[in-house]
């Protein structure tokens, strides 16, 4: 099924629902002959990847915003969005051969669908295996690090957080792990007490630092110990 797309529901429609699934945007104006011709094309080629990809249309003339933001200075105009970030484009209309060409490159591939199947699995077998296929991958990391804390192998969860840049899933892994378990609500005393040694006790601070990062940063308190610390240290 098509999906008409406007200004209003592009978010939704095509960079939210991108996330899950190829979206194929065909942008389009009803003077235009050459679109009449793609359309049925482009329809024919993403209800072959049952449900991996879908079709959304943008009437130009309706939606100016769209068109702006594409630049479009002809049509038919065909975006693929991908994880919520346009991935391939061609203009013109395109025979089934080659639409079907850019669709496959749009497609994740075997690899891929493997990878997600196991990630999605969640058990360690399965994650294991998924760092096997993708070693820097942090979904798989992360479900695994929480298996591991969670049973207390917290070295073994420092040593994968480490493989992937730093972002803020990670650091929340990693305080849990050297923390050793998820610290009841009350952080007051603990933080307290620890202020007087963050200058001059690396592992106070980073017990300190680590604590702050499992309150994170909605918790009107993390803040206030944040500028204390700085306090301390400087």
């Amino acid at each position: 099924m098509t999906t008409d797309v406007t200004d209003a529901t592009f978010q939704t429609d095509v960079i939210e629902r991108s996330a899950t699934m190829v979206v194929v945007v065909d942008l389009w104006a009803p003077w235009c002959g050459p679109c009449k011709t793609l359309s049925p094309i482009l329809e024919k080629v993403v209800a072959e990847t049952d449900g991996k990809a879908v079709l959304v249309k943008v009437d130009i003339d309706q939606n100016p915003g769209i068109a702006q933001a594409f630049r479009v200075q002809s049509i038919p105009m065909v975006v693929g969005f991908v994880a919520g970030q346009p991935a391939d484009a061609f203009m013109g209309a395109q025979g089934e051969h080659e639409v079907r060409e850019f669709l496959q490159r749009l497609l994740p591939g075997p690899q891929e669908t493997l990878l997600d199947s196991l990630i999605t699995a969640g058990d360690e077998a399965s994650l294991r295996q998924a760092l096997e296929i993708d070693p820097a991958n942090e979904e798989a990391i992360v479900a695994l690090g929480e298996l591991l804390v969670a049973r207390g192998d917290t070295e073994e969860v420092l040593a994968l957080v480490s493989r992937i840049p730093e972002t803020e899933r990670t650091r929340h892994l990693a305080a849990m792990a050297r923390l050793g378990t998820e610290p009841d609500d009350d952080h007051d005393a603990a933080l307290t007490s620890l202020l007087d040694q963050v200058k001059h006790d690396d592992d106070a601070r980073q017990q300190f630092i680590d604590i702050l990062e499992m309150m994170g940063p909605l918790d009107p308190r993390t803040a206030q110990y944040r500028k204390l610390l700085t306090a301390r240290l400087f």
